[in-house]
């Protein structure tokens, strides 16, 4: 198992080094400057599956399930080269925290890899098994776009006149949601990539009363998967559950500390922007919603809704060796539209 972790670290400790990356002055023009510098170390048969027209249908066609193909190149496939670039890249489209978070879900394919070899299992774990693709021309005017993908992973971006103007789908997803023994030092028994997502909603559900778990428990069971999963829009229902305005202080501090870890996994300047935009359209306005189980092992699902973005999460899945419920898939979303695409 290591040995994904060790060429991971290497890479990204070289893409790092001495990188103005690592500030967040600037996020659209690092992304377009780290693109320009992938693509360049590419050769043309590489380009042709990395790079696709702006307006291409595969732009919205995402999803975090095993797949056996998807657009765009390995990592798998890349020389060590151009992936230290690809790491670069990424990490330009992240924040700190969401860089590491993207990491360790990608290490966790290593992880599932060992618990199921003696199992036959259905599916390729590959902490490379994750593919970049570009779309359009990358460049400081104009428009483009970025994905990087694979299991458990989507992130999705449009870069348009040097700003950008689209971060979502933003998916993450963890198996196991919790280590539970010792696989050596990189995977060590108690290890969550996706820890304050889960505690602190706990945290917030015990928090409230009778009378206000009666408007935010909108199910007894939990549902299976996100809603509108791997859809180009998310859903447009109304939002259900007991609003912030009806919360006491020390729950909505709950609400914020859950919206900030989602939000937070883009650049700063870029977090900025969505920060603002909820600011603007007011706090109080945000709902959230519980439904399955009130304690962890047993299916679990909420939603934080507001007018500007949306936020799911569900963990009742199985991890590999059959814990119940430790198997998350959370997600934000754009309330006006995803991909930069207008919702209608």
């Amino acid at each position: 198992m290591r040995v994904g972790y060790t060429l991971i670290a290497a890479v990204v400790l070289i893409a790092a080094a001495g990188s103005s990356l690592l500030s967040d002055r600037d996020s659209a023009h690092d992304m377009t400057s780290a693109a320009v510098e992938f693509l360049g170390a590419l050769s043309e048969e590489e380009m042709a599956i990395t790079v696709l027209e702006f307006e291409s249908e595969q732009r919205v066609d995402w999803h975090f399930i095993p797949k056996k193909h998807r657009k765009g190149l390995q990592i798998r496939d890349m020389d060590s080269r151009q992936r230290q670039l690809a790491y670069r890249l990424l990490r330009a489209a992240l924040s700190q925290m969401g860089y590491d978070k993207s990491l360790h879900v990608m290490e966790l394919e290593s992880l599932l890899h060992e618990q199921e070899k003696t199992r036959n299992g259905r599916f390729a774990r590959d902490a490379l098994r994750y593919y970049v693709t570009v779309f359009g021309s990358p460049s400081e005017s104009g428009r483009w776009g970025l994905s990087v993908e694979g299991h458990h992973l989507s992130l999705n971006f449009v870069v348009h006149e040097g700003q950008v103007v689209s971060s979502t789908p933003q998916f993450l997803g963890a198996n196991p949601a919790v280590i539970d023994k010792d696989y050596g030092d990189e995977f060590a028994r108690g290890t969550r990539v996706l820890a304050t997502e889960e505690i602190v909603a706990f945290d917030l559900l015990r928090s409230l009363n009778a009378e206000q778990r009666q408007l935010a428990v909108i199910a007894e069971q939990a549902p299976r998967e996100i809603r509108a999963a791997g859809d180009p829009q998310p859903p447009l229902d109304s939002p259900q559950g007991l609003t912030v305005a009806q919360m006491t202080a020390e729950q909505v501090s709950f609400v914020r500390t859950l919206v900030e870890e989602y939000l937070r996994a883009v650049p700063g300047d870029v977090a900025r922007v969505r920060r603002e935009a909820i600011d603007n359209a007011g706090w109080e306005k945000i709902h959230f919603a519980w439904a399955g189980a009130n304690k962890p092992g047993i299916g679990h699902y909420y939603r934080i809704q507001g007018p500007t973005f949306l936020i799911e999460f569900v963990n009742t899945q199985p991890d590999a060796e059959g814990n119940p419920a430790n198997h998350i898939h959370c997600v934000w979303r754009d309330a006006a539209g995803d991909f930069g695409i207008p919702l209608r």
